[in-house]
């Protein structure tokens, strides 16, 4: 696996959290399931009800 660059694969929240791009899901190919961020495959892989919770947030 290559390395993570910073700033281009993730980048720090101000809570201190590691948050990771959309360019990283991209590259990882498929949804993990986490309900993250900048996921770029509309939380395919997220359970009900979480998943449209996210949708939702997403688009407000």
């Amino acid at each position: 696996m290559p390395e993570l660059v910073e700033g281009e694969d993730y980048y720090w929240s101000e809570e201190g959290y590691v948050v990771l791009t959309e360019k990283h899901h991209m590259n990882r190919g498929y949804c993990c399931g986490m309900g993250c961020k900048h996921c770029p495959f509309y939380y395919d892989a997220v359970p009900e009800p979480k998943q449209s919770e996210l949708i939702a947030q997403r688009k407000s």
